[in-house]
């Protein structure tokens, strides 16, 4: 990761850790991961609601579920990989109690256009 624009210095003063995903083997289904990599970041956790159509009760098929939101500069987490709020040198990330990455949102950095923001969402 390149310089860090002064807003992310400002903001982003938490650690978290990344596992890329390298691949799975085709036989036992085992994961395979790089080495950990710490990365500055602020986060949150949000409780996300979702519902299927079926039913006529607002209760039919409702399903609460918490996911974190890492924001960061780091540019390199793919869907698929691991993150963990936190510093980590584990090797397995699964064992470290990381959680898979769902999607990740590229924002602009609007102020002072060094590097872009990325959303991390597990």
């Amino acid at each position: 990761m390149g310089r860090m624009s002064a807003s992310a210095a400002w903001s982003y003063t938490a650690k978290a850790t990344h596992w890329a995903l390298l691949g799975r083997d085709d036989w036992s289904g085992q994961l395979s991961f790089s080495p950990p990599v710490l990365f500055d970041c602020d986060y949150k956790s949000e409780a996300v609601r979702s519902s299927d159509a079926g039913g006529t009760s607002p209760d039919t098929g409702v399903e609460l579920a918490l996911r974190q939101v890492i924001y960061t500069e780091h540019s390199t987490v793919k869907q698929g990989d691991y993150v963990l709020i936190g510093e980590s040198s584990e090797a397995d990330p699964i064992a470290a109690g990381a959680a898979e990455v769902r999607t990740v949102v590229r924002d602009a950095d609007t102020f002072d256009r060094v590097a872009d923001d990325f959303r991390i969402l597990t």
